[in-house]
């Protein structure tokens, strides 16, 4: 891997790679444009071909300078344009906000609770073994990446309340039910998820 990227490593990270997942950076499209070239043209010269269908680009509008009307091409194709993109199971965003990652971990957390379901439901088990459960399971998958969050309040509730959710639905209960949160919480021994998101940092 260290020869075939060679070219386009610097002494920054101006480029990430991960097995077969490689993002380019640059400050330019014309940047972006001559280290894409420059890649398809190393890998080539390996026997390599650079997938036209997945390669998509993103532009980051940190700074107010105004962006060049050039496009980014491979091959003479445009490469398409995205908002998001997902690298290594967390979504990034264009203005460099993490609404997406969050929903998208939110998403992972109610996976694995679908996939754990049969346990979780279970009244036969106890709600102390449900809560190790979800503390082992389902809690990871939706704190994957929090660690680099800048995290919102209204980031922390969205969080909270999709695990809140959750634990009442092991435990049998609805709001309707008015049972406290704390309540739930103590039952299935599971902290806040706002103090793990503290503990990730």
């Amino acid at each position: 891997m260290d020869e075939v990227t060679r070219d386009i490593q610097g002494d920054i990270p101006w480029c990430m790679l991960f097995a077969d997942d490689v993002v380019l950076v640059d400050d330019s499209r014309t940047g972006v444009n001559r280290k894409l070239e420059l890649w398809r043209q190393t890998l080539g010269s390996k026997g390599f071909r650079l997938s036209r269908t997945k390669t998509k680009y993103m532009m980051c509008g940190f700074s107010t300078t105004r962006c060049e009307e050039e496009e980014v091409g491979l091959d003479g194709r445009v490469v398409p344009r995205k908002d998001t993109f997902r690298y290594l199971g967390s979504m990034l965003q264009e203005d460099g906000g993490i609404d997406e990652d969050v929903n998208h971990r939110i998403k992972a957390g109610w996976m694995k609770w679908c996939q754990a379901s049969g346990i979780l439901c279970d009244k036969r088990v106890p709600q102390k073994l449900k809560g190790k459960f979800y503390r082992t399971a389902v809690r990871p998958a939706m704190l994957y990446g929090a660690e680099c969050w800048p995290t919102k309040r209204r980031h922390v509730q969205q969080l909270g309340v999709a695990e809140m959710h959750m634990l009442r639905w092991m435990c049998g209960h609805t709001r309707k039910d008015r049972v406290r949160n704390d309540d739930i919480r103590d039952r299935v021994g599971v902290a806040p998820i706002e103090e793990k998101l503290v503990q990730h940092r």
